[in-house]
């Protein structure tokens, strides 16, 4: 019997996101592009005598321990969805090298949660429909589902509906945060669209060169420094998109090779060496 396993819950880009408008129930549209980098935080889940959480590494001050956690949130819910089969999930101890900023536009919680989700259904040999993972991961957010699957492809809706996706782009990724939290509902916010408002147009998945992100002004107002993370990663000519991901404060630039992108990095870390930067691979499918 498997008494213990490790995820890695992999930084999640947004390659492309654009804000179509405001569904009558409040939720905002959106059309994404999002792809996952090969680095991320890590979760260590071994079968326990009690449910509880330990964290390590740069960022572990800013992980809460306590109800607000989404990891042992995502326990409880998949904890519901087994009793209700009559199936008993058991209680683990999680170690979590927490190694992603938070609030950072990068997946962050989402994946930790979705990565904890996936753990356990290791440890119990157990499977959920796509149905049943939709519902436990919208539960926990919107960025759930996409995060649970880890795979190129179309976000759309409010998170919910995922297509599989493959596209000719550079594989190398340089992030950049300033390590300045940035609120997602600040940002959306700060969208001030209102119930039922449209927005702008969908995106084109065969034109990349008008990929937008369109929370970015959004996330500027929330975090000014932002405008000051574009700025310094379109100094670097080897990058082929430089764009905001997510609702921000991480930034990044394309690059066609890991050689290129692991130097990008170096010249941006000893210009700023207050801020978070890490060269990365893309998974395209």
């Amino acid at each position: 019997m498997i008494t213990s396993v490790t995820e890695l819950a992999k930084a999640k880009i947004n390659l492309a996101l654009h804000v179509l408008g405001r569904r009558a129930d409040g939720y905002h549209e959106l059309d994404s592009v999002v792809a996952f980098a090969d680095i991320g935080d890590e979760l260590t889940i071994s079968v326990s005598d009690t449910l509880s959480l330990s964290c390590v590494g740069k960022f572990s001050a800013e992980v809460p321990h306590d109800g607000e956690n989404i990891i042992l949130k995502a326990w409880h819910h998949l904890d519901k969805q087994f009793a209700a089969k009559d199936l008993a999930l058991p209680k683990v101890h999680v170690a979590l090298t927490k190694n992603l900023p938070v609030a950072s536009g990068i997946g962050g919680g989402s994946a930790d949660a979705a990565a904890m989700l996936r753990g356990l259904l290791r440890l119990t040999h157990q499977t959920l429909s796509e149905t049943e993972i939709t519902s436990l991961a919208k539960n926990l957010g919107a960025d759930v589902p996409v995060c649970f699957h880890e795979a190129a492809c179309q976000m759309q809706g409010i998170g919910e509906i995922i297509t599989p996706l493959t596209i000719e782009l550079p594989r190398a990724i340089v992030l950049v945060n300033p390590l300045a939290e940035c609120s997602t509902a600040s940002v959306f916010n700060n969208l001030a669209l209102k119930p039922g408002q449209s927005h702008l147009t969908p995106l084109e998945l065969n034109s990349p060169s008008d990929w937008r992100n369109d929370m970015t002004h959004a996330a500027i107002v929330t975090q000014p420094i932002i405008t000051q993370v574009l700025t310094s990663l379109k100094t670097e000519p080897a990058f082929s998109s430089v764009r905001m991901s997510g609702s921000g404060a991480t930034c990044f630039g394309l690059v066609p090779s890991m050689v290129q992108a692991s130097a990008a990095a170096a010249r941006l870390s000893v210009k700023n060496p207050g801020w978070w930067v890490r060269a990365a691979e893309l998974g395209w499918g």
